[in-house]
């Protein structure tokens, strides 16, 4: 039985991991945490820690959980450069699964993207295009980043110098250098995804649209209980799935 805790409990994701986690055997959810509630009094009770609370928090939660050798699974978002940085050293000492999506179509996505940059070259713009619900609070969404993250890698470019939020006025013509990045809010929209490969006579568009959290919450379901028998370290849904 793998036993597991989740930080985030009340909102959107922590509910549709308590939903889908009553349906895998052998999983047990021990600890369903939220604003007031304290970790530290049940922590010891889990073999894995699953975070989708705020990215604030999310440092406080590793340390914690390095501290009891319990694994750790993050799913929120939108943390800075100073949050991820205080959150890191905890892989020296626990297996922590960070993904920016769990669901397996869209690391299917990302896999695709990595491939069709390698094969479609420099000679492509690339953008690309995310949209959420309207609640969502951080933009552009993880996923929309790393997507942006596999393109700058392919092309060997830091992803800070060429990124392009959106365009507004007498911009210039576009370069050949930049990865556009655009973000649509609106409704009740789950999360849309779109790689655009753009060039003179053609175009090649990769689109992944979740319909249900019920697929991100089994994804990050699966990483923890795949977490809690591996060494310490930094690992993502790739390597949960066996595409690394």
């Amino acid at each position: 039985m793998t036993k597991i805790i989740i930080t985030g409990a009340k909102g959107r994701m922590g509910q549709a991991l308590i939903t889908c986690a009553a349906h895998i055997p052998g999983l047990q959810i021990v600890g369903a945490i939220d604003q007031g509630d304290d970790l530290a009094n049940v922590i010891a009770q889990a073999d894995a820690v699953i975070d989708f609370s705020f990215h604030s928090v999310t440092a406080e939660v590793a340390a914690l959980c390095a501290t009891h050798k319990k694994a750790l699974v993050i799913g929120t978002t939108g943390h800075s450069d100073s949050e991820k940085a205080a959150i890191l050293p905890a892989k020296s000492q626990i297996p922590i699964v960070w993904s920016s999506n769990y669901s397996t179509g869209v690391n299917t996505l990302f896999w695709l993207t990595r491939k069709a940059a390698e094969i479609l070259g420099p000679g492509f713009d690339l953008e690309v295009v995310e949209m959420h619900h309207r609640l969502k609070k951080d933009a552009p969404s993880g996923t929309a980043t790393t997507l942006a993250e596999i393109l700058a890698d392919v092309r060997q470019q830091q992803l800070k110098e060429v990124i392009r939020h959106g365009r507004e006025g007498i911009v210039g013509e576009r370069t050949a250098a930049e990865i556009g990045m655009h973000s649509i809010r609106g409704g009740d929209v789950v999360g849309d995804h779109t790689v655009i490969f753009a060039t003179n006579g053609e175009r090649v568009e990769l689109t992944h649209k979740a319909s249900s959290r019920d697929t991100f919450a089994n994804g990050a379901l699966r990483a923890a209980i795949w977490a809690v028998s591996q060494k310490p370290g930094l690992y993502d849904m790739q390597h949960v799935l066996g595409l690394k």
